[in-house]
């Protein structure tokens, strides 16, 4: 699952991600949207934007899906260095080995840490 609101980068991800052999379930633009189809699909792994549209953004869904599902599996990207610090100051996610990967970013890499989960 992806949750991207830019559709060039979500299109990016989408395309490679296949070609490495992974099937995207679905992709979202919003934390709320996310949020539903996570429930619906329970994906194996979530590659979520921090920074979305509307009221939450990438760690408040993240913290909402494991809240929901302890074992999710998390992947954050963001363009803001900063991210990594407000989760090691967030105890709750602080624990849960989401890897962060900071943009822009090289789609090997991409793949190699989803292979690794």
């Amino acid at each position: 699952m992806i949750l991207e609101d830019e559709d060039d980068i979500l299109l990016l991800y989408k395309d490679y991600l296949k070609r490495k052999g992974h099937y995207i379930i679905v992709s979202s633009t919003t934390a709320d949207e996310a949020l539903k189809d996570y429930e619906k699909y329970v994906p194996d792994v979530v590659i979520i934007d921090y920074k979305l549209p509307g009221k939450k953004n990438g760690l408040e869904a993240a913290r909402e899906i494991v809240t929901k599902d302890p074992r999710a599996r998390i992947l954050i990207i963001s363009a803001f260095e900063k991210v990594k610090q407000e989760i090691a100051r967030t105890n709750f996610l602080r624990d849960k080995q989401i890897p962060v990967l900071i943009k822009p970013i090289k789609l090997s890499r991409l793949a190699e840490i989803i292979s690794g989960f």
